[in-house]
């Protein structure tokens, strides 16, 4: 009768170049990881996936970052002014920007329709043209494909997954969360990523705070704690320690949460009825 062993293997991990966040997730986000990074606008989700692709041009890993709500200036823009030069990496052939907002057909990497195949056909071959090696993936945001179709943000995000898992990527997934709710209509990257890093926002006597908070991360003994953080022109995202607030005292309670989502679709089901003629 043979037997089953079962070895322990140290799964590789890659850093996000986030001083003070890859303690709170053991060291860095596991290799071939998909990884959701949620929450409002103005949160931190982009600069934290700048840092990512950042810490990936100084390992000499492949960097592919998608934008669809930006242009790729904005994005290289943004990196130099946390000292990250994306411009001198695209030209070594070590990181490809793809634009998907601006949709230049004589741009070879720009996107002509906002579409989930045209974008994961896209992905792959700037990864063909990056060549062989580990490779980081940024898709910002995920939410401006299913904006007009929320059902299937699930469907696309396990698209995604699927096809693009087998080329060796870590990827970040950003999502927006609605602002009044704070709720990601869909909920399609949480259920299939292996991990969620959530950014929040909230008003302390009169100043802007901003928190991160890792909801899950498979395979990872990571902090369940809400951590402060702090955004500086050169430097970027630090994580500054974790929050004397807990995670229910920055969340609106779950009846507001309801009578919020059930007025809002209530004005949506009024400015949908057919109009009177009688």
């Amino acid at each position: 009768m043979s037997k089953i062993t079962h070895s322990r293997q140290v799964r590789e991990r890659l850093s996000t170049g986030v001083k003070g966040f890859d303690e709170i997730i053991g060291g860095g986000i596991p290799r071939g990881f998909f990884v959701a990074v949620v929450g409002e606008p103005g949160t931190g989700k982009t600069i934290f996936c700048i840092h990512f692709i950042g810490e990936g041009i100084k390992q000499g890993d492949k960097n592919i970052y998608v934008t669809t709500e930006e242009s790729r200036e904005s994005i290289i823009k943004q990196a130099y002014q946390l000292g990250l030069d994306f411009e001198s990496a695209i030209n070594r052939n070590q990181l490809i920007v793809i634009d998907a907002l601006m949709g230049r057909r004589d741009d070879p990497w720009s996107l002509d329709v906002l579409d989930v195949e045209t974008m994961v056909n896209k992905i792959i071959e700037a990864k063909r043209h990056l060549g062989f090696g580990r490779a980081r993936l940024v898709i910002d945001s995920m939410s401006a494909f299913w904006l007009d179709k929320p059902a299937m943000a699930r469907k696309y995000s396990y698209y995604i997954k699927k096809v693009l898992y087998r080329w060796d990527f870590t990827a970040l997934l950003t999502s927006q969360y609605a602002v009044t709710t704070s709720l990601g209509f869909g909920f399609g990257i949480e259920h299939v990523a292996d991990g969620i890093i959530r950014f929040r926002k909230i008003i302390v006597k009169g100043e802007l705070k901003r928190y991160v908070l890792v909801e899950k991360m498979r395979q990872t003994n990571h902090s369940n704690r809400m951590y402060e953080i702090e955004i500086k022109t050169g430097s970027g995202m630090i994580v500054k320690g974790p929050t004397i607030y807990r995670r229910e005292d920055v969340a609106l309670p779950s009846t507001v949460t309801t009578r919020m989502i059930l007025s809002e679709l209530q004005k949506i089901l009024e400015s949908t009825e057919p109009e009177n003629t009688d």
